[in-house]
């Protein structure tokens, strides 16, 4: 037995690497249906009966909010999942699950999914157990782990160790990845802080993120205390942060 889940989305990107992340880490639940519209969406509701609906709030025509107003009496979960933080207090007053703000983190996306099993006891428990065992896999595979990076022309899904160093550029993110790729993201870089591996990146400034697993090939005390990575940058460490860096290359080597 599985979650039988739809995906409710205007945008292809994010419905892709969604259903991607559930594929990839997310075994209890089932993807039985993928809408670009509200309209398609209730087609989907309708003829599948869900146990949970990962809706999209902003989309032309009929946002998320009219959708649900289709079914007062729903049998099946909402979890939001949206760009914009503005709306939290109206989706929990439309009784959903949990409120994931774009790019969605795999660790929110867990919660949310047991959040669901939590709600809804007919659901069998084996699905705890695939909790357990896919959280297990996930930490022998950690170096595996990916994330969704939120850009201006979407969505895009990344593995943590093609990611060389992230630097803040006002309130986006410039993320710079080991085959030369770049993407300059919509969020900011306290949130990719919060939500990247703490064993694989390290904060060493207020404006740069440093992937020191992977990417981390020298340090210097030339000119300050600056770093050098994979791709030839060298980025300064700040000299609050330089006691707890140390520590980590230590622990590394």
């Amino acid at each position: 037995m599985k979650i039988r889940s739809v995906i409710v989305d205007d945008e292809l990107n994010c419905r892709d690497n969604l259903r991607m992340i559930i594929n990839d880490y997310c075994p209890e639940l089932e993807v039985v249906g993928i809408a670009d519209s509200a309209q398609k969406a209730r087609d989907l509701i309708n003829h599948h009966n869900p146990d949970l609906v990962f809706l999209d709030i902003k989309m032309p025509k009929e946002d998320g909010f009219q959708l649900l107003k289709s079914y007062p009496e729903r049998e099946f979960s909402v979890v939001f999942t949206t760009a914009y933080n503005e709306y939290a207090l109206q989706a929990f007053k439309a009784d959903a699950v949990d409120y994931i703000e774009k790019p969605i983190g795999l660790d929110e996306l867990r919660n949310a999914v047991k959040k669901v099993i939590r709600l809804n006891p007919h659901l069998s428990i084996e699905l705890s157990a695939n909790i357990e065992n896919a959280d297990a896999k996930r930490t022998v595979f950690k170096d595996n782990e990916k994330i969704s990076l939120a850009t201006r022309d979407g969505f895009t899904v990344v593995k943590n160790d093609e990611i060389i160093h992230l630097e803040a550029s006002d309130n986006y993110t410039m993320i710079y990845m080991s085959d030369s790729r770049k993407f300059l993201s919509c969020k900011n870089i306290k949130v990719y802080e919060d939500s990247l591996n703490p064993e694989v990146f390290y904060r060493v400034h207020k404006s740069h993120i440093i992937n020191v697993k992977h990417h981390l090939k020298g340090f210097s005390r030339n000119d300050g205390n600056n770093v050098q990575l994979s791709n030839g940058k060298m980025i300064p460490v700040a000299r609050r942060k330089l006691s707890d860096f140390m520590e980590i290359i230590n622990k590394i080597g």
